[in-house]
């Protein structure tokens, strides 16, 4: 079992940061990713991380602005977003796959993760 507790989003004007985290419990998953849904809209994968090796990938809407990172020591994936945009504006999720996960990571796929955080609101106005 792994359990994820996120950290609360917050309200921004645009142009400005915020940095959320995950913590998780139970065990280190081989793939961990951010996901948001906007209101009326799907869930879409927003970054993966991927193993030992800390492979990142991204969702072209956030390249450059967005970073996804992991501090084992802190059992911890941090999501840290520069230069938010109201198009930002959603409910952010952590999700980890489980230990039988033989997909690839970078798909972003809802169905490969087995394990999501409570949720977190981001607001970002002009």
């Amino acid at each position: 079992q792994l359990q994820l507790a996120q950290s609360e989003g917050g309200t921004v004007q645009a142009g400005e940061s915020l940095k959320l985290s995950c913590g998780y419990r139970g065990y280190r998953s081989r793939c961990i990713a951010w996901f948001r849904q906007a209101p009326g809209k799907e869930r879409e994968g927003v970054a993966t991380i991927y193993g030992d090796s800390g492979i990142t990938h991204y969702t072209s809407s956030v390249k450059g602005r967005f970073t996804i990172s992991q501090v084992n020591w802190e059992n911890t994936v941090y999501l840290q977003m520069d230069n938010l945009s109201p198009d930002d504006t959603a409910t952010y999720y952590c999700a980890a796959v489980g230990r039988g996960y033989a997909g690839y990571c970078f798909e972003m796929k809802v169905g490969d993760f087995d394990y999501w955080g409570q949720g977190a609101q981001v607001t970002v106005f002009s």
